[in-house]
């Protein structure tokens, strides 16, 4: 017995380990999840803001930029407006540059170092000691990246290699005509230092409100799994005390969701369990009583024999072979009831008249109630026969049980009342007999194995309390109802319904 008990406490420690083990995954599990897919948020929603701040801020530089042309465009305008032709400015590259800055409202004079170097460079060559694949640099003054031209195209400002890497050819216009043509070459026009602080002012405010998030994200997430996590861990412990054998384990039932639906789930599995389990016992105990009685009274008898208390007379043999008899009743009766649990019981089912088979059962009980002076009618309010699908054996066992249990236990001078009548489709077959009746409180037990009434319904009439379980099962193998209730005459009324072939 020690060894069973360690053996059992080592088992039910490495359940419970297990378990703790299965919930610290489904926690991890759950965290990771939340985590994971608030990352994928959080960095989906941290790359579209900054795709709209660049986005929105290039909008900005293009449109200012636009104003500057347009302003660049104007003051062209006017030059020429006084000039009428641009030999002039042709021939002068400082003008050309000052000209340039005039337009820029930011800054009107241009570096000194750029005139220096336009002074050292040919005439025309614009911008000055600028080295081609400059023009693609991502941020170069507008200045450095404009050319002038004629009307007629040609140039008058500019490289001729140039041309054709034109991203913009603006009209020149004086007096409805055009005199000239501004190009913008390919680049991007700087930012002020306000405006690039700006934006890595927004850059490092998203990257620190993106990691905010994150954190704020991982502690919600771990709360959440924690919350999750919580009950599933004590549901898992459940199960493997339930596994284990611990039908009394309950879960607490703290939600109305799906968790809560479990828990509650889990607790009827629980009680069903534990009810089956006590039924075991109960069912091992009653077996050993009522077998241990007739063999205690047979045993009795035997040493009464055999030391000579009573004498061996055919009265004593009789009443050897009555006891031998009844334990024999109830071997058979447990081997059926056995049968019957199992689904095992042979049934040879065929379309027949049950009034037939219960006409020819009430024929063959006849003698026995009339030697206990109990009238049996038996009442056909069918208005034509009907047919069902049942074994005519097993249905002829149904009812001489319920026939032999009034027999037994209805008073004399009393009644057996059988109704049968269709209703809804189904065959319903009432047995109503007199008093003595069932309490209210135990009709419902009526239908367990070894349950007796103790009252006139008792083990003194030989009964075992096999017979009625024995009936509910026949009963429900042919997809039928049995119920029990109190008669209108006093005593017990058991009611059975069979479905009627269409």
């Amino acid at each position: 017995m020690r060894l069973f008990s360690r053996l059992a406490l080592e088992q039910n420690s490495i359940a419970i380990k297990a378990a703790n083990m299965n919930a610290r995954s489904i926690r991890v599990k759950l965290f990771l999840t939340f985590l994971l897919t608030t990352l994928l948020l959080v960095s989906g929603m941290y790359v579209f803001m900054r795709w709209s701040l660049d986005r929105g801020f290039n909008e900005f530089i293009k449109s200012r930029q636009q104003e500057r042309v347009s302003a660049l465009i104007e003051t062209l305008s006017d030059y020429y407006a006084q000039e009428h032709d641009w030999e002039k400015l042709a021939a002068n590259k400082q003008l050309w540059i000052q000209l340039l800055w005039q337009s820029d409202q930011r800054r009107h004079r241009p570096p000194p170092s750029l005139i220096e170097q336009a002074q050292s460079e040919p005439s025309g060559y614009w911008p000055p000691a600028m080295p081609e694949n400059s023009m693609n640099r991502r941020y170069t003054p507008l200045q450095l990246r404009v050319m002038l031209l004629r009307a007629d195209r040609t140039i008058i400002y500019g490289r001729a290699d140039a041309v054709e890497k034109l991203e913009e050819l603006e009209p020149i216009h004086y007096q409805d005509g055009i005199v000239g043509y501004l190009g913008i070459l390919p680049g991007k026009t700087p930012s002020q230092p306000g405006e690039l602080r700006f934006i890595e002012g927004q850059a490092k405010a998203f990257v620190w409100i993106a990691l905010l998030m994150i954190l704020l994200s991982a502690f919600l997430a771990w709360l959440l799994a924690y919350i999750l996590g919580r009950p599933l861990k004590r549901i898992t412990t459940a199960a493997k005390a339930l596994a284990i054998g611990r039908y009394d384990v309950r879960l607490p039932v703290e939600s109305s969701d799906e968790l809560g639906d479990l828990a509650r789930d889990f607790n009827e599995l629980a009680t069903a369990l534990e009810r089956s389990e006590q039924s075991k016992r109960r069912w091992v105990a009653d077996i050993s009583h009522e077998l241990r009685t007739p063999l205690a009274v047979l045993h009795g008898e035997l040493e009464a024999l055999q030391d000579g208390i009573r004498p061996l007379t055919a009265e004593a043999v009789d009443s050897l072979l009555g006891d031998v008899m009844r334990l024999n009743r109830l071997t058979e009766d447990l081997y059926q009831l056995a049968l019957s649990d199992q689904g095992a019981l042979s049934y040879r089912k065929q379309t027949l008249d049950p009034m037939t088979v219960l006409q020819e059962d009430v024929t063959a009980l006849s003698p026995e109630f009339d030697n206990r002076q109990i009238r049996l009618e038996l009442l056909n309010r069918l208005t034509k026969a009907v047919r069902i699908h049942a074994d005519p054996d097993r249905l002829s066992q149904l009812f001489r049980n319920l026939l032999s249990n009034s027999a037994k236990y209805t008073d004399a001078d009393g009644c057996l009342k059988i109704i049968v009548m269709k209703k809804s489709g189904s065959l319903l077959i009432e047995f109503a007999d007199s008093a003595p009746g069932v309490p209210e409180q135990e009709i419902g037990h009526l239908f367990d194995r070894f349950y007796r009434v103790e009252s006139s319904r008792s083990r003194h009439h030989g009964g075992a309390g096999l017979g009625l379980a024995i009936c509910a099962n026949i009963v429900h193998a042919h997809n039928g109802t049995i119920t029990a209730g109190k008669s209108k005459l006093g005593g017990l009324n058991i009611r059975i319904a069979l479905p009627l072939l269409s």
